[in-house]
């Protein structure tokens, strides 16, 4: 008797406890489907542009179109650049981080902000000047059908976007 009475107590413990497993899964189920819209499908072009990777961009994928020598040279030009250019990079950045040390200081001294902004402004300006002199000699270097595949390269990937034109009245 007692294996019988042990027998019932462990089946109806069971049944309650799948009784409970299923109303949770159902339960589930319900809020999953009544909160989740389904999705549509993508149209194709959207199924294309998600399959494809985004592009490179950036200064040094300018030159991508033109013969791989030229497309070295450019880079090449642009990592000596870089090298030479590391002072003027650390000045940057020192700048910000003292700006932005400076305005988050409980009283602010606009002087100092000021000067660490100035300094900041002064190093990206020349970091631009001795980019845009590379790209200059580098151009110099091109026939007018590489110059003008070099320039389609800037637009898109470099520093020579042109925004749009504003509408009309």
């Amino acid at each position: 008797m007692s294996g019988e009475r042990s027998f019932k107590g462990w089946a109806i413990a069971s049944i309650a406890l799948n009784i409970f497993l299923m109303g949770g899964i159902a339960g589930g189920a319900w809020r999953w489907w009544t909160t989740h819209e389904p999705a549509e499908p993508a149209a194709p072009a959207a199924q294309a542009a998600q399959a494809t990777p985004a592009a490179p961009r950036g200064l040094r994928f300018a030159a991508d179109a033109l013969a791989p020598a030229q497309r070295q040279a450019f880079r090449t030009g642009l990592r000596d650049l870089r090298r030479e250019s590391a002072d003027l990079v650390q000045a940057s950045r020192e700048g910000r981080l003292e700006a932005a040390r400076l305005l988050a200081a409980p009283t602010l001294d606009r002087g100092a902000a000021e000067a660490a902004l100035a300094r900041t402004r002064a190093a990206d300006v020349a970091l631009r000047e001795r980019v845009e002199a590379h790209v200059l000699r580098f151009a110099d270097t091109l026939s007018p059908a590489e110059r003008a595949t070099f320039v389609q390269g800037l637009s898109t990937q470099g520093n020579l976007r042109v925004p749009p034109a504003p509408p009309r009245p």
